[in-house]
């Protein structure tokens, strides 16, 4: 790892999850592989943030409203709540996105606490370096997330067996993987770690 670190788990709430009201294909079936990263990192002292997505019920991001997307994670219903099967951590730091009425906001650097600490703020003033990602979706805020971490001067991982994309285009996953790589963040799975103690 590259200097100090953070895992960074992507927006896996239930309404982007399979029977979600954005479901994405196979979101669910990452969640297991990010209980076991989540358990590796903290075994190493590495801390975990959360991402949401956190809604109003009217906003430019929905369909209704001259967006792309149904109605999905409106803050405070079920939809947006953290799926039930991810293992956070009890000191995970949660951050939300897509607050304002009138933003998309699909990076998580535009996600703050319930309090207002942007994330870039608190990652700089932990000293945090290296960004590892996992989450959803992959041709979103996944991408979005890692590019505005390489633009920060972040050194940053993309957890390749924890991601699941949307694809509206066929293959818009894979092109959002290799944009990031381009762009200068390291691509890896479960292997790469796989000799270290720990990992199961």
């Amino acid at each position: 790892m590259e200097g100090k670190a953070v895992l960074l788990v992507v927006d896996v709430q239930i309404d982007f999850c399979p029977g979600g009201t954005l479901g994405v294909p196979g979101g669910d079936l990452i969640i297991p592989v990010i209980n076991r990263y989540i358990r590796f990192f903290r075994q190493r002292g590495v801390p975990v943030i959360a991402s949401r997505d956190w809604h109003p019920p009217v906003t430019s991001h929905f369909r209704g409203y001259g967006g792309i997307w149904p109605p999905h994670c409106i803050r405070e219903s079920e939809g947006a709540r953290f799926h039930p099967e991810l293992r956070l951590p009890p000191d995970t730091m949660v951050v939300s996105k897509g607050t304002a009425p009138d933003r998309d906001d699909y990076s998580t650097f535009q996600a703050a606490t319930d309090g207002g600490l942007r994330l870039d703020d608190h990652l700089d003033a932990a000293g945090i370096r290296s960004i590892y990602i996992c989450g959803l979706a992959t041709d979103y805020c996944v991408r979005e997330t890692a590019l505005d971490a390489l633009k920060g001067g972040y050194a940053v991982t993309i957890l390749t067996d924890a991601v699941r994309g949307v694809d509206l285009a066929p293959g818009d996953s894979k092109r959002a993987l290799d944009e990031a790589e381009r762009a200068g963040a390291k691509l890896a799975d479960a292997g790469t770690f796989e000799r270290q103690a720990g990992w199961e």
